[in-house]
């Protein structure tokens, strides 16, 4: 397909590039902008300030400024963690533009119960009207399909990337675990420690790499309870870092530990397969897909229950108590390493999606 004379507008939400609030979402966003600048796009970003997904009216009319200035018959991709919380300032505009909007995490999933069913309406309204949605992985598109009912053919997946990653050489004793992940309830931190209690009497140490702002008062909770359960000296809250420092964390470790209780897709798991790191992680979304297989069927990794530290605890002293356990696992990561899809892949597809929205082709 042809790039020549191709324009995009992409609505995003502000910081996507600040260091300290790094995300799989602002990853995504930041990586296709820049894959279709490659293939010569012309991409114009709006960043829209607001504590997006749940806007205050400030937030808002600063969207309706950004989408009120782009040009008729133009199509707009719209970041979901944006479009979904805005359908009174989203929907009445694809009357005139050809709305796109990128999902990353149904808003309906992720709201507080209290305002579950009104995210969910909001959610709902913003989707039936776009003219094409993108979703990070097949479960997202599946779940939307499920809670919405909107049409199947109006839903593409481009599922994220890996890049070439240098091999991760990993220590005999497999004792090194690291966590990569904000350190928020839903990423399930709690259940980590809570199966690291279990496995004390094991040899192991466990870097958590991931913002620490985000809930202070959890952070704080965690590490009384390390404290509490003798536990402290072996577990790093490191905060957030820089790409290169990631880089080093991941070539430092032996095994990825994810234990969230949410997720769409799970780049981490991506990034440390593409580094031949296996994967203990939960079984929830999109992250059994993420895992995936080798190609006589093996798993990288082990997968376990969300919110199941005994089952987590097992896993690990699997990994931990045999040597043939590591070796296998080691080998098969090493193997899906090969078999990752290229950020050049998951361009092309949001491209062929950008390439044919028909102007208000949603629903009314």
């Amino acid at each position: 397909m042809s790039s020549q004379g191709l324009h995009i507008d992409i609505v995003v939400p502000e910081g996507i590039d600040d260091p300290a609030r790094p995300s799989g979402g602002n990853a995504y966003d930041r990586r296709i902008c820049r894959e279709l600048r490659a293939r010569g796009w012309r991409v114009r970003e709006h960043a829209v300030s607001g504590s997006w997904p749940w806007p205050d009216g400030a937030a808002e009319d600063a969207l309706g400024r950004v989408v009120g200035r782009i040009p008729d018959r133009a199509v707009v991709l719209v970041d979901g963690l944006i479009a979904s919380a805005a359908p009174n300032v989203l929907v009445p505009h694809t009357r005139r533009l050809g709305l796109v909007v990128l999902v990353h995490m149904p808003l309906g999933d992720g709201a507080p119960e209290p305002e579950l069913a009104d995210a969910r309406i909001r959610e709902r309204a913003v989707l039936a009207s776009a003219s094409a949605i993108i979703t990070t992985s097949s479960w997202t598109r599946r779940r939307l399909i499920d809670i919405y009912h909107l049409p199947p053919d109006r839903i593409h997946v481009a599922e994220p990337g890996a890049d070439a990653a240098t091999l991760s050489p990993g220590t005999a004793g497999g004792t090194e675990l690291l966590c990569v992940a904000a350190v928020m309830p839903h990423k399930g931190h709690d259940t980590l420690l809570a199966s690291l209690a279990i496995s004390a009497a094991l040899s192991w140490r466990c870097v958590c790499v991931g913002p620490l702002d985000r809930d202070p008062g959890f952070v704080d909770g965690l590490r009384r309870r390390a404290e509490t359960d003798g536990i402290a000296d072996r577990i790093w809250f490191a905060g957030a870092r820089t790409p290169r420092e990631l880089d080093r964390a991941y070539a430092a470790a032996d095994v990825v530990v994810h234990a969230s209780y949410a997720e769409t897709f799970g780049m981490v798991v991506i990034e440390a397969l593409a580094r031949g790191l296996p994967v203990i992680a939960t079984a929830v979304g999109g992250v059994p897909d993420a895992l995936g297989h080798t190609a006589d069927g093996r798993r990288p990794g082990l997968l376990v229950p969300p919110r199941d530290p005994l089952a987590l605890s097992v896993a690990l002293s699997s990994w931990l108590n045999d040597g043939d356990v590591r070796r296998r696992l080691r080998q098969a990561a090493q193997e899906r390493r090969t078999t990752l899809t290229p950020w050049s892949a998951t361009a092309d597809q949001v491209a062929r999606v950008l390439a044919r929205p028909a102007v208000g082709s949603g629903d009314p």
